[in-house]
């Protein structure tokens, strides 16, 4: 067979797979591609857009006119052409008359590189194949298992972690040069971005994409993202990235209406339309979409080795009634998006078979559908699933008056009663410091020392709370300002001790974090934690325990949440001997007052609740302590009878 009828054959076969939601790598059919045909070197350009009367090719290599008229097939409804005239670095779009006879230029929406904001235009540009050296990491993390392990992510907007002198953000090769050590530095195990890939409004924060195989040129070339990731990758950090495929910007250049007609969003108008932000939702159960967006996946996961993915808004592709607008029930007469909730577990199955050591995280705030667990079994097949209720919760605690804690104590207790419905991850993320709602650290009650003391009791709570942790930049030193994605990080504010100690602080707890098993090793069953006391209200002191999976290595956590001291404060222990306070969040290296720790206490005979002993030890006020044991004895079990 002849290499252009080869061609043309394979071609067929890919569309074929395209059009019955199959081709998970349509990228390669699609968008532009170096060819030799007839003896000729040059590019064939190929756009699906089968209503569209006419598409022409236009660009800087033809100043924009209609000599590169495309041909339509008409059996699968693509458009294609093939030419020597672009070189490296032009620029391109799709002049389409639509099915109504007008004309749009339209963006390719399988480029890999877009100029830079606010002009769109999709840019000729050559990766060069990547030779990758994480081979290590690639290895330990196919022998590790990501459930029985310590998962602390800091999330980051690329753009406004930090910002040069003249303003200017930094790109991925400046972020690889300073983000991975300090990320490194301050113990975090993964870094997760919001949306990288190609937005043209920057409030939009990336989660209205009109590039969803392109990395944003707002943060560099694709080759340095990559060699960011190596490089995270070889200093054993992990890299997610945010992705939403549920809806697309609404502009007119974009994908909406492409050619004419709702090409890659619903008919139906009312489920087309994303009014509550403003934006296009995808036609779920189309099966070119979920070619397109399932392509857009693994495009990613591949072409940057990511160990992960965060879906964004799963909510509103799961339930009819989500947005603000008119809906219709379901064949059933519910408000089931059946189309969006087939579409996530197809894009789990194919992305796990592809590549099981990927994780795949939701963010969903429902509880009626199953999102982590066997597809098998009626769930969505996520990895882990946003706890969005523990941290609505939690968050409306620590700003309380602690005169008033004691009556709505439920809500830091309330998560352990489902802490195993899901695998979930706790995210204090950037939602929670925009739009009025102020940073972490404003959100704590009290005067500026109360503020930080809780926010040191806050980040023990969610470390020793069963659940992988994220935590969004500048937290971690506790930035009084609410975030500004147009801006830098406050950075000068590590120039004031409190927030200085502030940060050693979260490292220091990152760093615990990780050496204790007993916060992470059994987090898949309630084997991990042993409540003492979730009931005492009237001195709001929460007590629990970790474990691991060797007996004498567990953990006991006390949170004080008021603002008095407690004294000879007993605490049930499961067995007799010692135990040694080893982290005590008003220490004087974080900003507390205590000069040294409690002594080790000795336990007494003296049942407490559940258990057959106790302790007493000083729980400072607004602190935190994590204890453990020292020297302790575990009866030995005795032999049953036969």
């Amino acid at each position: 067979m002849q290499t252009n009828e080869y061609l043309e054959v394979e071609t067929e076969d890919a569309i074929k797979r395209f059009h019955s939601g199959e081709n998970f790598y349509s990228q390669h059919i699609f968008g532009y591609h170096q060819e030799e045909q007839d003896g000729e070197t040059g590019f064939v350009f190929r756009v699906w857009a089968p209503n569209a009367q006419q598409i022409w090719l236009v660009g800087t290599f033809n100043d924009w006119d209609e000599s590169l008229p495309m041909q339509k097939n008409e059996a699968y409804g693509y458009w294609e052409v093939f030419t020597s005239r672009p070189s490296e670095n032009d620029l391109y779009k799709y002049k389409v008359r639509q099915a109504d006879g007008r004309v749009v230029y339209k963006i390719d929406p399988f480029a890999i590189s877009f100029e830079k904001r606010p002009d769109n235009a999709a840019v000729i540009h050559h990766v060069p194949e990547k030779k990758w050296k994480d081979g290590l990491w690639y290895g330990r993390k196919k022998r590790s298992n990501f459930f029985q392990r310590p998962i602390n992510i800091y999330e980051v907007h690329a753009s406004s972690w930090k910002h040069h002198e003249d303003g200017t953000p930094y790109s991925f090769a400046d972020l690889k040069e300073e983000l991975i050590p300090y990320v490194k530095e301050m113990g975090y195990t993964h870094i997760e971005f919001m949306p990288l890939m190609e937005h043209p409004l920057g409030a939009s924060w990336g989660y209205q994409l009109i590039g969803y195989f392109a990395l944003s040129s707002y943060y560099g070339k694709p080759e340095e993202f990559q060699d960011f990731v190596e490089a995270c990758h070889k200093q054993n950090i992990g890299v997610f990235v945010d992705w939403v495929p549920g809806h697309c910007c609404i502009n007119d250049d974009a994908l909406p209406k492409y050619d004419g007609t709702p090409q890659f969003e619903y008919e139906n108008p009312d489920r087309a339309a994303n009014i509550r932000w403003g934006s296009v939702n995808f036609d779920l159960g189309k099966p070119e979409v979920q070619s397109f967006l399932i392509s857009s996946a693994l495009f990613w996961l591949e072409m940057y080795h990511i160990d992960g993915i965060r879906v964004d808004a799963v909510s509103s592709m799961l339930y009819l009634d989500y947005d603000d607008g008119p809906w219709e029930p379901n064949h059933e007469g519910g408000n089931r998006n059946y189309e969006g909730y087939y579409f996530l577990q197809k894009l789990n199955a194919v992305v796990k078979l592809a590549h099981p050591e990927v994780m795949m995280i939701a963010e969903e705030s429902s509880s009626d559908t199953q999102i982590t667990g066997l597809i098998e079994s009626g769930a969505l097949g996520f990895d882990y699933k946003w706890n969005m209720g523990w941290m609505n919760d939690v968050l409306d605690f620590y700003k309380m008056d602690p005169a008033f804690r004691k009556d709505h104590f439920n809500l830091i207790t309330f998560s352990f009663m489902y802490m195993m419905q899901e695998n979930y991850i706790l995210p204090l993320s950037h939602d929670e410091v925009v739009h009025g709602k102020r940073s972490l650290m404003h959100k704590m009650w009290g005067d500026r020392y109360k503020q930080f003391s809780q926010l040191r009791n806050l980040y023990t709570y969610m470390i020793a709370h069963p659940g992988k942790k994220l935590l969004f930049m500048g937290s971690e030193w506790g930035q009084f300002l609410e975030w500004k994605y147009d801006e830098g990080l406050e950075w000068r504010d590590l120039e004031d001790s409190m927030n200085k100690n502030m940060q050693h602080f979260t490292a220091c707890l990152n760093n615990l974090y990780k050496e204790q098993p007993a916060l992470w090793e059994l987090e898949e069953s309630y084997d991990t934690i042993s409540i003492i006391d979730a009931d005492n209200r009237n001195d709001s002191v929460l007590s629990f325990i970790r474990k691991s999976k060797k007996k004498k290595d567990f953990l006991i956590i006390v949170l004080n949440m008021t603002p008095v001291e407690r004294q000879d404060f007993p605490i049930g222990v499961p067995y007799q001997g010692s135990y040694k306070e080893i982290w005590n969040t008003e220490m004087q290296e974080f900003g507390g007052t205590w000069e040294e720790h409690n002594p080790d206490q000795l336990t007494e005979e003296v049942p407490f609740k559940e258990y057959p002993y106790r302790i007493k030890t000083v729980v400072p006020a607004l602190g935190a302590l994590i204890i453990q044991p020292d020297k302790i004895k575990i009866p030995r079990k005795r032999p049953s009878a036969k």
